[in-house]
């Protein structure tokens, strides 16, 4: 429509037409109101019926909640309106009309189960809160790649058809691929090794990944948006570098730019993260946990933490935080062990508080001991020969990590259910729409 007017542009004394959805119908009697919403608010349509023609009256008032209709009218001021300003209608045109009976109250007055909001995703974004999740997805997305040019990093893009996994296992969604056996990828973490080791060295990339994992946790997903780099000439803490950057960055995009969707969100202020985040070494975390006694039976070197002692520690520390030096047989093949100590890797995660976000380290780029991982871990290393053979041709030290967009999204605006960070999410159960 070119001759349309958002309603946030609607100035006084001019005639306008405005489009969008029926937000609600106040009928007072003698008078009407049509509020009107778009995307960048609502604005009220004044009935008066004894002075208006009959039918222009019975199709705007008539219409139902949540249908699409265009207005053309004069603005006028009206300080007792939600905008200060109204219009009083010359046409009303029904574009698309609404079912009487909806599945859910987009206004937000009346709550609706997750799975409700889930079925009908395109009712539940005309819902403030559920539209700023994803106005806010998109600044992070945005201040991060802007973070990552400011680190000389190059935006990849990698398949997500692949021949093996990035760590073998039985975590795969399998598919036919014109006749052969082929996966969904786990992670571009092989490829963006691959592409680090040419002359771009710096590389990051935004897109998914596929894990088959029997999840059902209001903290995993079976497809998921994966944040990734990976860097030539970087070691393990270059990496954390890059990652305590990045993840400052989208913080302070998202508190600078999008006030009113934290509004919305009923966040009054957004604590951006102090830094430099801690670095805390797996040995002292599993002295930290043990001392809080939230646990039945205190771990042990080697063990993986498990969520009741990740959150006691989070709740002592307080912030980002990043778990370092964690023994070498619990990392995947590609992760290099320390040179002055072999049970211990250069890997690392970088947690919030109530979870884990990233995980990376310095990868072993020395091609007989990335065999002897490969073998380690009871893994095929001819499978891999595509990944391999490159480290035959002069593969430089390097580094990286993989962020999880949605854990990031969740942790950030305090959201219940990791569901509520992706429009349309893949699960056990949900595969529609």
């Amino acid at each position: 429509m070119d001759d349309r007017t958002y309603t946030a542009e609607a100035t006084p004394g001019e005639t306008v037409t405005v489009a969008g959805w029926v937000h609600e119908i106040r009928d007072l009697g003698g008078i009407a109101f049509l509020i009107l919403r778009d995307t960048t608010g609502r604005i009220q349509i004044k009935f008066e019926k004894d002075e208006m023609d009959d039918d222009l009256v019975e199709t705007g008032l008539g219409v139902s909640r949540e249908s699409v209709v265009a207005v053309t009218g004069e603005v006028n001021e009206e300080p007792r309106a939600p905008t200060d300003v109204e219009i009083v209608p010359d046409t009303v045109e029904v574009l698309s009309a609404a079912d009487t009976e909806l599945p859910l109250d987009p206004t937000g007055k009346v709550d609706a189960e997750l799975s409700t909001r889930l079925d009908n995703r395109t009712l539940d974004l005309r819902r403030e809160a559920g539209q700023a999740v994803f106005e806010i997805r998109s600044e992070i997305q945005a201040a991060v790649r802007d973070a990552f040019r400011e680190a000389d990093a190059t935006e990849i893009n990698t398949p997500k058809i692949v021949a093996t996994g990035t760590e073998g296992g039985t975590e795969l969604f399998p598919i036919t691929y014109f006749g052969r056996e082929a996966f969904m990828n786990q992670s571009p973490q092989l490829f963006k090794q691959l592409v680090a080791g040419s002359n771009l060295e710096r590389v990051f990339e935004i897109g998914p990944i596929f894990r088959a994992e029997e999840h059902n946790t209001p903290r995993h997903l079976n497809e998921a948006t994966s944040i990734d780099f990976e860097g030539a000439f970087c070691d393990h803490n270059d990496a954390m570098d890059v990652c305590e950057s990045v993840v400052v960055a989208a913080y302070e995009a998202v508190a600078e730019n999008c006030g009113e969707e934290l509004d919305a969100l009923g966040i009054d202020e957004l604590e951006v993260p102090e830094t430099p985040f801690p670095r805390i070494s797996y040995e002292e975390v599993i002295e930290r946990i043990n001392a809080t006694g939230v646990l039945d039976e205190q771990l042990v070197w080697g063990d993986d933490l498990p969520t009741e002692g990740e959150k006691a520690l989070g709740d002592d520390v307080g912030g980002h935080y990043f778990i370092t030096d964690w023994p070498a047989e619990i990392k995947p093949f590609y992760i290099m062990d320390h040179d002055d100590d072999d049970q211990l890797s250069t890997g690392f995660d970088m947690m919030h508080p109530r979870m884990e976000l990233v995980s990376g380290g310095q990868r072993e780029h020395r091609r007989e001991k990335l065999i002897g991982g490969f073998e380690a871990q009871g893994l095929d290393s001819d499978a891999f020969e595509y990944y391999t053979k490159m480290f035959r041709y002069g593969m430089p030290p390097h580094a990286g990590w993989g962020l999880g967009a949605e854990r990031l999204i969740m942790t950030m605006l305090d959201l219940d259910n990791i569901r509520e960070a992706v429009l349309f999410p893949r699960d056990r159960q949900r595969l529609s729409p």
